[in-house]
């Protein structure tokens, strides 16, 4: 009878190339394209054409081709892993002007839609409710900070899944509750909330199934790089 067992012979693992291309897979290379479009290393048929490979591409073997011939193609990849995010912005990320002063007194006030997120947003509800929906927002600034008092009021504040999200507030004799987000890729915006209810409340969380499409056509170093094209 024998007794001895064989040692079981584990699959091979997957070569990097072979595996499944993820969605922050594909934004990393329709950032390096777009960026070589800006530079004027391709033109907007070459563009346009490899962006069409990038959404019909299967696997990182697929992708890499596009991008072998331009600079920041053998970058390393962003890992998943979520750096530590203060629950404050950075000191001299934000104005202590705000760009935008959201007051509903007795009434309501909404900002939805597609609009431009500027780093400081101020928001008063007294006796009235202020929504900020920034799910389809276009997002300039990587750190933006909004500063919301309620006093028998409410104030909602809806965001995209795939940022980060902080608040730092409380209530009195109110609720002021803002929903932890982790952002996957590191260079997606933070929303950081601050503020106090009294009587009232404050609400900040995820809208589910929202998610920016394309997280580095906005913030920062991509619209940056534009703008100092044409200002040249």
């Amino acid at each position: 009878m024998d007794l001895q067992k064989r040692p079981q012979q584990s699959a091979p693992a997957a070569e990097p190339t072979d595996l499944r291309a993820s969605d922050a897979d594909r934004d990393r290379i329709a950032d390096i394209l777009r960026e070589a479009l800006a530079e004027g290393r391709l033109d907007a048929e070459e563009h346009a054409e490899r962006i069409d490979g990038v959404y019909r591409a299967k696997t990182v073997g697929e992708l890499e081709p596009l991008v072998r011939d331009l600079p920041g193609a053998q970058e390393p990849r962003p890992t998943a892993a979520a750096g530590f995010t203060p629950h404050q912005p950075a000191p001299g990320t934000v104005p202590p002007v705000p760009s935008e002063n959201l007051v509903a007194v007795f009434s309501s006030t909404t900002r939805r839609g597609r609009w431009r997120v500027g780093r400081r947003t101020h928001a008063y509800a007294v006796f009235g409710n202020v929504e900020i929906d920034l799910s389809e927002a276009i997002f300039e600034h990587a750190q933006v900070y909004i500063r919301a008092v309620s006093v028998f009021g409410n104030v909602e504040i809806r965001v995209p899944e795939n940022i980060s999200l902080r608040g730092s507030g409380g209530g009195v004799l109110g609720n002021f509750e803002v929903d932890t987000l982790d952002a996957a890729d590191p260079g997606a915006p933070v929303v950081h909330v601050d503020g106090v209810a009294v009587l009232g409340n404050i609400e900040a969380k995820p809208r589910r199934g929202k998610i920016i499409q394309d997280l580095h056509k906005y913030v920062g170093r991509y619209v940056d790089k534009r703008l100092r094209k044409h200002l040249d």
